[in-house]
């Protein structure tokens, strides 16, 4: 078991329109892609972000070695109360989650 971000060649987060972040977890290998891809819950990644689970979309994409995980943002892109208007710097929860 290690950290997420161990089993990554890029691990990035960025705003999916004004409502949602993505998260982009690229692979070097299949083999890796699915290890993650059977171990990484919506559970723990609701807990990573203390968000509902039935928000957490987590979707494989094994051409490009990778998985895209998105869900709503907490404050809308732009708001006042929003500390990241690019939704760039969102992925330290995910990257330390233990896989």
């Amino acid at each position: 078991m290690k950290r997420l971000i161990e089993y990554t060649k890029i691990l990035r987060s960025k705003n999916a329109g004004p409502l949602y972040i993505t998260f982009d977890l690229i692979f070097d290998s299949v083999e890796t892609l699915q290890y993650v891809k059977d171990n990484l819950t919506t559970v723990a990644v609701a807990k990573a972000y203390n968000i509902d689970e039935s928000a957490v979309s987590i979707i494989s994409f094994e051409r490009a070695n990778s998985l895209k995980i998105t869900f709503p943002r907490k404050t809308v892109s732009g708001a006042i109360d929003d500390v990241d208007i690019y939704g760039c710097q969102q992925h330290m929860p995910l990257a330390d989650l233990m896989v």
